[in-house]
């Protein structure tokens, strides 16, 4: 067997945009099938990028015993149901962060993986990327000493029709954003949080539009984030940025997550700038075909259960610090 038979469980517009152009460029995946609950919508997503088979129901497609693996990109709060559903039935899936709504949930998810022997891996694609290895190897390797402090930021516009904006389907910055700069932050402090400052402003449908915090771990570094919707709806208006202070000089970076190109980051110590430039491929691409090494060689997931779980835990303690849930 040198390719996977792939099967996405929804027609979700990151689907369409990122994940499936990304899986087009891996030789060891087979686009097998697609399921959505429109028939027209998911007839369109075979025809468009060359599925042999489209399902009116995620159950018919769970059901085909050729499927071997499933991307999961639904709304958030109904990962558990069909991560879990999937994962009994012996396919390997790869879900769209975040995995779960809370740390139970993503620890149920993984005991389910481990019962039924497949994989299981949440899809942060931006953290395949080389430039985020060459940042993160700079920082490991001692190049500005011990890290003492990170900043991070992801703020997007507003949405006006999305999935993003209830609650009751997960939505929110914190969700949406908020988990980019806490996987990144945890990428680059080796440490348990052990206090959590945070504060957010909600909508009037109960979601944070803008959510900031600061977090000390037990090694003494600190961190912190902010994220929101914030910018004019329907602008395309986007801020990122990433600061790593350490004890014997800084990184800084500017860039987008999930970028693909020619990407740049400043290492600034003793009084010197240097840039580190690196071509990165699709993340996208990169994620899938980490996943099929797994399937196929027995590698291990690169995003970690141990990883996702460690960073639902933070990610709750978050979520305490706002109310979200009161």
């Amino acid at each position: 067997m040198d390719k996977v038979n792939w099967g996405i469980l929804g027609t979700a517009g990151i689907a369409r945009g990122c994940t499936i152009p990304g899986m087009q460029l891996v030789k060891s995946t087979n686009l097998y099938a697609i399921a959505g609950r429109n028939p027209e919508k998911t007839e369109s997503f075979k025809n468009e990028f060359g599925f042999e088979k489209a399902y009116a129901s995620y159950e018919e497609l769970l059901d085909d015993d050729a499927v071997q693996a499933v991307y999961i990109p639904l709304p958030n709060d109904l990962h558990i149901k069909w991560v879990i559903e999937a994962l009994k039935r012996k396919k390997h899936v790869l879900c769209e962060k975040p995995l779960a709504l809370n740390a139970a949930e993503a620890a149920k998810m993984y005991a389910t993986a481990e019962q039924n022997g497949v994989y299981l891996m949440e899809a942060y694609a931006y953290l395949h990327s080389p430039y985020i290895k060459s940042l993160t190897d700079d920082v490991k390797n001692g190049v500005i000493g011990e890290v003492d402090y990170v900043e991070s930021a992801f703020i997007t516009q507003g949405y006006t029709e999305d999935f993003r904006l209830h609650k009751e389907h997960g939505g929110g910055a914190m969700y949406d954003l908020g988990c980019y700069c806490t996987t990144m932050i945890l990428s680059l402090v080796d440490a348990e949080p052990v206090m959590v400052k945070a504060t957010a402003e909600f909508s009037d449908l109960g979601v944070d539009h803008n959510t900031s915090a600061v977090i000390r771990f037990d090694n003494g570094a600190r961190a912190s984030f902010n994220v929101g919707m914030i910018f004019a709806a329907g602008s395309n208006s986007r801020f990122d940025r990433l600061y790593v202070h350490g004890s014997k000089g800084c990184i800084k970076s500017d860039v987008e997550y999930n970028q693909a190109g020619e990407l740049t980051y400043r290492i600034i110590s003793d009084g010197k700038v240097t840039e580190r430039t690196v071509i990165a491929p699709q993340n996208y691409s990169l994620e899938n075909e980490q996943l099929n090494e797994c399937i196929l060689h027995g590698d291990k997931p690169y995003v970690t259960s141990k990883f996702s779980l460690k960073n639902a835990r933070l990610m709750d303690m978050v979520f305490d610090e706002i109310g979200y849930y009161k």
